[in-house]
This record gives C-alpha cells, sequence and structure tokens, in this order.
C-alpha cells in the first residue's frame, strides 16, 4: 500500500545542507564580482588593475562567505542540539507528561484523543524514536539530520569561486575592455536563474530575467560610482 502510494510522485530533498549556500554562494560571486569589476573599470583602463580588483576579489568573497556559512550553521547547529538535548532530559526525568504531551499535539493535528494516546504510548516505548518524534514535532528538526557546517562551508567557497570567477576570466585571457566581461557575466546571468528555476516553482525565463537585472543594476550603479570617483581623479 504505501509503494502504492508513493508510486505517483517524488519529492526533492529539502532539507539538505548544500543547496542554499551553493545557490547563494554562486550568484552573490557571480553578481559582486561582475559589480566590483565594472566599478573598478569604470575608474580605470588598466587591465592588470581590473583583473588584480577581480582576483582580491574572488578570493576574499570566497574566504569570506565560507566562513560565513561555517560558523552560521555551526551555530545554528549547536543551538538545535542545546535543545534536543533538554528534550533528551525531559524524555528521562518526566516520561509520562511528554507522553500526554504528544498525544496532545496528535489529537490537535484532529486525531481521536484515544488514538493519539495510544500512538504515542507506542512511539515512547521506544527512547530513540519518541526523541526524534518529539524533536520533529516540537522543533522541527531530527537529531540525525542536523546541517553540516563543513559542508555548508566548501559548497559556499567553491560556488562563490566558480561564479566570480566568470567576468573575471576575459580579463585573464588578456581581453581589454568591460564588453566581453559584461556579456560573459549577463549570460551567465540568466542561466544561472534559469538553472534555479529546476528547484523552485518559478519560470526558467522569470528566474532568469530576475537574476540577470538584479546583476545588471548592481553593475550599472557601481561602474557609475567607479566612473565618477576615476573622474574626479581621487
Amino acid at each position: 500500500m504505501s509503494d502504492r502510494a508513493e508510486a505517483h510522485h517524488q519529492h526533492r530533498d529539502v532539507t539538505g545542507g548544500w543547496l542554499r549556500p551553493s545557490v547563494f554562494g554562486a550568484m552573490d560571486g557571480l553578481v559582486s564580482n561582475f559589480a566590483l569589476i565594472a566599478g573598478v573599470a569604470g575608474g580605470t583602463a588598466n587591465t592588470r588593475v581590473i583583473a588584480l580588483g577581480g582576483v582580491a576579489g574572488l578570493a576574499a568573497g570566497a574566504l569570506s562567505m565560507a566562513g560565513g556559512e561555517y560558523v552560521s550553521v555551526a551555530s545554528q547547529r549547536e543551538l538545535a542540539q542545546a535543545e534536543i538535548a533538554v528534550e533528551r532530559r525531559e524524555l528521562a526525568r518526566h516520561p509520562d507528561d511528554e507522553r500526554a504531551e504528544l498525544a496532545q499535539s496528535f489529537a490537535d493535528k484532529g486525531v481521536a484523543p484515544d488514538l493519539a494516546a495510544e500512538v504515542a504510548r507506542q512511539i515512547s516505548e521506544n527512547p530513540d524514536r519518541a526523541l526524534e518524534v518529539h524533536t520533529r514535532t516540537e522543533l522541527g528538526v531530527s537529531p540525525g539530520e542536523l546541517p553540516s557546517p563543513m559542508l555548508a562551508a566548501v559548497s559556499s567557497l567553491l560556488s562563490f569561486a566558480v561564479g566570480a570567477a566568470l567576468p573575471l576570466l576575459p580579463y585573464l585571457f588578456g581581453v581589454s575592455g568591460l564588453a566581453v566581461s559584461a556579456v560573459v557575466s549577463c549570460v551567465a546571468l540568466f542561466a544561472a536563474g534559469a538553472v534555479v528555476s529546476a528547484v523552485t516553482a518559478r519560470s526558467w525565463w522569470y528566474s532568469g530575467l530576475r537574476q540577470l537585472t538584479v546583476g545588471a543594476v548592481a553593475a550599472g550603479v557601481t561602474f557609475a560610482v567607479g566612473n565618477l570617483i576615476g573622474a574626479a581623479g581621487l
């Protein structure tokens, strides 16, 4: 019966610790380094200076993203672990109260009180299973499925580096002028947004245009600032 019930649809993984930092890292790397390169190019025509700025932006941004993700996810994980420990102690010290609390949570969801009490009793017979059900119900997390700080950090570092490298590549290959970098960046922005639509409910063209607009506006504003500073001779 269970196999037949699941045969008509499949769910994508929405709990993994890699998707958000990877997507955010790639988008941030592409947008921020494109804007940085555009800003430097607005103030100087020196290709070496522009390339140096892009390399520095890639390195600094990738390391900053990795460090930030690691600390953020580690803090989130530690908070969850502390709350799970509280729940474990409560289950050991007040098993009857916790069983009644679980039964009430089922009853609140529409289960008949007698059936809710029986389900809670059966679940509570296994301490590990009881802990998992309680933490999922009360905290929305599972003790065995907490996000990995290292996975988030590495995903962020690599994805940011890949995104930041795209607007920089033309300069590393000796192309002068911002036009080629801008074309590469705009195509990559649209493509990245379109790819993201595969894991969201948005259409590919909407996601692509949204990401392209965000990146183009950021680069345009930064170019104008760099141009003003360059014109002022600062």
